[in-house]
């Protein structure tokens, strides 16, 4: 696996306007923080911080950060986007102790194909895409794999149903469902029903504007008489 090893300077300017000169010139504000170190602010080199989310790890890989001449083993803990152009704006960075457990989240990849999707037309609902676990940072996983061949129409996965390495604890609840495979017909009767509402909405507005028409068509009958 490939080792990152980022540079780090102290952050000396703050404010909305510091922060977007830095972003100009490339630089990324950040803080450094994790086991009983103060709360260090931080510039990191925007790339470097591309080149670690683009590796295999992405946000869980660990790695080095060098500043003032120190050295610290580190993983992304909470990266801020811009909500429109969706590029980082401000990172923070958690110090790692190689020997105690840290709480990250993992994404989950899907094996096999489900039995009843292959053989019998069901429908495959991938509910739960990522879960938190606890660690030590070395046991990190890129991923936790869950094998849905042998599931059936109308069966499920839970997170009870995992099945983790040793030393991974899972901390999410295990009744949340990850994967289940639904009926096609329950799809089907869905689209129908939505269908007849539409119909039926559709329709409703004209009934008032021929009752009209007819209680106009009474009344000049009746003046005519």
């Amino acid at each position: 696996m490939e080792e990152f090893v980022i540079k780090g300077e102290i952050r000396k300017e703050f404010g909305k306007n510091a922060c977007r000169r830095l972003r100009k010139k490339g630089k990324l504000p950040g803080i450094l923080y994790g086991n009983n170190m103060e709360n260090i602010p931080i510039i990191v080199d925007k790339k470097d911080i591309h080149k670690i989310l683009k590796s295999e790890t992405g946000e869980n890989t660990i790695f080095k950060i060098t500043l003032d001449s120190q050295t610290y083993d580190v993983i992304i803990k909470d990266l801020q986007r811009d909500p429109v152009f969706y590029e980082p704006i401000h990172v923070d960075l958690y110090r790692l102790a190689m020997d105690k457990p840290i709480d990250v989240t993992v994404p989950i990849v899907l094996k096999g194909e489900a039995i009843g999707v292959k053989s019998e037309g069901g429908i495959l609902d991938f509910v739960t895409r990522e879960i938190e676990i606890r660690c030590l940072p070395k046991n990190i996983p890129e991923h936790i794999e869950v094998d849905v061949s042998d599931l059936h129409i109308n069966q499920a996965l839970k997170v009870e149903d995992i099945q983790v390495p040793e030393g991974i604890e899972i901390l999410e609840d295990p009744e949340v469902v990850i994967v289940h495979v639904s009926p096609p017909e329950e799809e089907e009767v869905k689209e129908e029903e939505e269908e007849k509402e539409e119909t039926l909405f559709a329709e409703e507005p004209e009934q008032p504007e021929v009752i009209g028409k007819e209680k106009e068509a009474e009344e000049e009958e009746k003046e005519e008489e």
